[in-house]
């Protein structure tokens, strides 16, 4: 990993908060929970894991890489889909332990492994008393 970037380590909770360096806060497990949306869209698309090693590689190649908490392994995205994300931007949130990415879907434009375009395809209703919530789908499969 020495060919890639490394990350400030800060206590300070001013330097976290209101400075300018990016020092993500990595939790217990070495992991930091990423929200991925479409660059052009602002749509959701996943939720996934990043451990220090896939943050350096995914601003090292431009290309979103994740760390698989079921796999227990590095995981470059489309690798084998053929759904590549393309990152236009990384941001942090203010407490800097959390990782938003925006990016360009590549391939058929999806990113969720059982063939939507966004893992988030389920809709419960809300405000409605019912015994068990209805899942309702929004998207067709790609």
């Amino acid at each position: 990993m020495s060919d890639l970037p490394t990350f400030s380590k800060t206590t300070s909770k001013e330097e976290i908060e209101n400075g300018l360096l990016f020092a993500p806060k990595f939790d217990d497990r070495g992991l930091i929970p990423v929200a991925t949306t479409d660059a052009a869209t602002g749509e959701l698309l996943m939720h996934a894991w990043m451990n220090e090693e896939a943050l350096a590689r995914t601003i090292a190649s431009g290309e979103a890489w994740y760390w698989s908490r079921s796999r227990d392994e590095l995981w470059h995205k489309g690798a084998t889909s053929g759904q590549v994300q393309k990152v236009i931007e990384i941001r942090t949130d203010c407490d800097q332990d959390t990782i938003w990415i925006k990016v360009a879907p590549q391939g058929n434009g999806g990113c969720c492994h059982v063939g939507y375009r966004s893992c988030f395809y389920r809709v419960s209703p809300v405000g409605q008393d019912h015994g068990q919530a209805v899942l309702l789908v929004d998207q067709e499969k790609l």
